[in-house]
């Protein structure tokens, strides 16, 4: 008999729509691969989802994006219940989502990370938290949300519960000029390398998820020796969080010196888009792996946290 996955998906992010397309990607190709696949449309509701759950879900394929989806909560959820689940668990779930955090563990694995200084309102309002350009990050949404590169000339936008509604708190980061790269990650081992070449601006929600607003070079075209460097960090990424299953992560290459290319990343996703544009499903199939096959191998590798 087949095995039985439920889909979550949808939720109630800021990635929510995402999520939404993910999901229902991801239940057709698991549909055409012989599983008998159900859907939830993750409420608000612990109980909701325990009860959405099919009693006889033999594995459940999380394609939830953001704040309660990928940041430990609901692994919390399906280790109590005991239900097999895809992609990472829950303390590397909240390590990555927890991008100072993520900061720190990077760089006790030794991968280069950019210069950053952590902001309350009224310090950010006061001055500049670090010399310009410099970006200003959320501490834990995901795909962009929120991200702001303050340049030189800039107004500096007051830090206000309107104009951020990411909390009291966001990370200033150094800017990394250069090139944007991404390398995926499946079990123990890098797919390839894709270059992120935006139209305009940098690689932002709307970059992500909007056709021609980006364009995707896969494999990136680098120099001797930068892609197995980025996919070596990648890798030790992925294991000093503890991830399992699949996950993807973003740096940037600082070739401003084209003899010492700085390769700085930025953060892992531990659940990376499935979505018709997304990277992931992207690099499979430049190594090889169909759809089907990706989401496949993501159910069969599926587990719970002890």
């Amino acid at each position: 008999m087949s095995k039985r996955v439920t889909v979550l998906m949808g939720g109630f992010s800021a990635e929510r729509e995402v999520s939404l397309t993910s999901g229902a990607a991801c239940a057709r190709a698991l549909a055409a691969a012989g599983y008998t696949v159900s859907t939830l449309d993750v409420p608000r509701d612990v109980r909701a989802i325990v009860a959405g759950i099919p009693k006889d879900t033999d594995v459940v394929f999380n394609a939830l994006h953001g704040r309660f989806g990928e940041d430990g909560c609901i692994q919390g959820i399906l280790d109590i219940m005991g239900v097999p689940y895809t992609h990472s668990g829950r303390l590397a779930s909240a390590l990555a989502m927890d991008k100072p955090m993520a900061k720190h563990v990077f760089a006790s694995a030794g991968i280069p990370v950019a210069a950053d200084a952590l902001v309350d309102r009224d310090t950010y309002n006061a001055a500049d938290p670090l010399p310009r350009p410099y970006v200003l990050k959320p501490f834990n949404e995901g795909s962009s949300v929120g991200v702001r590169i303050v340049h030189h000339g800039d107004n500096r936008q007051p830090f206000t519960a309107e104009s951020w509604p990411y909390g009291s708190h966001a990370m200033a980061e150094e800017y990394i000029p250069g090139r944007e790269v991404t390398v995926a990650v499946l079990g123990d081992r890098a797919l390839g390398v894709t270059e992120i070449c935006p139209a305009e601006g940098f690689y932002d929600y709307a970059a992500k998820y909007t056709e021609g607003k980006a364009v995707h070079v896969c494999p990136a075209q680098l120099p001797p020796g930068v892609a197995e460097l980025a996919q070596d960090y990648a890798v030790r990424a992925h294991r000093a969080l503890g991830c399992r299953g699949a996950s993807r992560a973003d740096f940037r290459l600082d070739d401003s010196d084209p003899e010492r290319i700085r390769c700085v990343i930025l953060e892992v996703n531990t659940q990376p888009g499935m979505t018709p544009l997304s990277l992931v499903p992207e690099q499979a199939r430049a190594a090889g792996m169909t759809f089907e096959e990706l989401v496949s191998w993501m159910v069969e590798n599926a587990q719970c946290d002890d």
